[in-house]
Order: structure tokens, then C-alpha cells, then sequence
């Protein structure tokens, strides 16, 4: 579904993200790990048509993608941000913010389709009609799910989802996300610096260091530490100690 080859990105003298490929199958969800400034985000922002300055290959189910994305393309992949206040227009009532993605696409069955998305992520009919400052966190990040999902996209990316949320709330998102990739088949492109959220959600992954993947392992060998790259098996130990104190 997604075919990712010698991706290279440049601002200005910064040399962010350098050769980087990898493939993710239909229905599958890969992880993309590494410290702050280690390139994965910008892998993410560049399949998401957000950053445009960038060479080598991006395709999504099959089809090549250039520098500018069309109409099509935002009905295919659709990405979810770290910090859903931020995300989401402070002005707009969350049935603003869901039905504009609808209107864009030409979708006839608004109602329906924003009842049921609400239902999906687990919030009551009343915050339809709130702001986001009246929700907390995690109801914030479940809008942020719903809006990306509501025209019923295909390939879902995801960037740190829950790392702006209280510890609290971060497993209530991380099984609804799990959830959702079940019943609706999402392919998934999950970044985080957290081994734990990755190993939760991910079945494959790749650790980025300096702008390049210097390793790809399974969850298997990222759960019993099987990990070949010094700067993997630094990661490992960290989770682990982290988990411990």
C-alpha cells in the first residue's frame, strides 16, 4: 500500500531525512522510531504531501506521487497530529470541524456520517455542538481521529497520537486506535519516540538515527530485545527503564 525508496529531504543546509525506504503492506500498521530530530516526522509529513521539497519515491497503492497531491489522494490518506488542540480550529464547533472535510469531498449524508463518527470514537452526541477548549485531551484527540476518518480514508497517518495526552488517557486512545485499524482495515504509519506505544500498535518497525533507518525489526524481536544497532539497543534500555522507575 505504501512504497517508500531513497526519500531524501533538505531545508536549506539541514539534511533531514536521507535515503530513507521501506514498504508497508495493505492493513498493516509500520513504526517509525527515533529520538527528537532523528527524521521521522518529516517521513511522515513528506507521504502526507506536506512537505514538498523533497526526491526519491513515494507511492501509495501503486500510484507514484509528486510534489503536489490532489483531491483524490486526501480521500486516500489522511494523518492525525501530535497535539490535537492545535489541530483543531479553536473558533469551530466539533460539527464544523467534521463537517468540512465532508463538504470538501462532496458527502450528502452529513448527519449520519458525524452521528456515526462520534459513536466510533467513543464520544456522546452532547460535544457536537462544543469547542474544543471544552473537551479535555483526550476527547480533543478523539475529534482529531474522527475528522481524519470521516471520508472513510484507507491509509491513516498517525504522528506521536497520544504523546501530547495525559499517561491516563494515552491507552484509552492507543486501544481505540487499535480498534478502529481492525474494523475498517486502515493501513497505518505510526511515528513515536516511545518503544511501548510502537510495540502496542505495530507489528513492524524502523528505527531512524541522524535522517537515516538504521535498523528494521519485527515486534517479536523489539519485545525480547533482539535488536542489532547500537542506537536500537539503546532505545530498548531506555523504554525498559523508563517502565521500571
Amino acid at each position: 500500500m505504501i512504497d517508500i525508496a531513497k526519500l531524501d529531504v533538505r531545508f536549506g543546509t539541514n539534511h533531514a531525512v536521507r535515503g530513507v525506504s521501506f514498504r508497508v503492506a495493505p492493513g498493516e500498521t509500520f513504526g517509525l522510531v527515533g529520538e527528537s530530530g532523528s527524521g521521522k516526522s518529516t517521513v511522515l509529513r513528506a507521504v502526507a504531501g506536506l512537505v514538498t521539497e523533497w526526491t526519491g519515491r513515494i507511492a501509495v497503492d501503486g500510484k507514484p506521487l509528486g510534489r503536489q497531491r490532489d483531491r483524490a489522494f486526501f480521500r486516500l490518506v489522511q494523518m492525525v497530529f501530535q497535539d490535537p488542540y492545535g489541530s483543531l480550529h479553536p473558533r469551530q464547533t466539533v460539527d464544523r470541524i467534521l463537517s468540512e472535510p465532508l463538504a470538501v469531498h462532496g458527502f450528502a449524508d452529513a448527519d449520519a456520517r458525524i452521528l456515526r463518527a462520534l459513536e466510533e470514537v467513543a464520544l456522546p452526541r452532547a460535544a457536537r455542538f462544543r469547542y474544543p477548549h471544552q473537551l479535555s485531551g483526550g476527547q480533543r484527540q478523539r475529534v482529531a481521529i474522527a475528522r481524519a476518518l470521516i471520508a472513510d480514508p484507507r491509509v491513516l497517518l498517525l504522528d506521536e497520537p497520544t504523546s501530547a495526552l495525559d499517561v491516563s488517557v494515552q491507552a484509552e486512545v492507543l486501544n481505540l486506535l487499535a480498534d478502529l485499524r481492525a474494523a475498517r482495515g486502515l493501513t497505518c504509519i505510526l511515528v513515536s519516540h516511545n518503544l511501548a506505544v510502537v510495540a502496542h500498535l505495530c507489528g513492524r518497525l524502523a528505527v531512524m538515527q541522524g535522517g537515516r533507518v538504521v535498523e528494521e525489526l519485527d515486534e517479536a524481536a523489539l519485545r525480547t530485545g533482539r535488536a542489532v544497532h547500537p542506537h536500537t539497543q539503546d532505545l530498548i534500555r531506555l523504554s525498559r527503564d523508563l517502565e521500571t522507575a
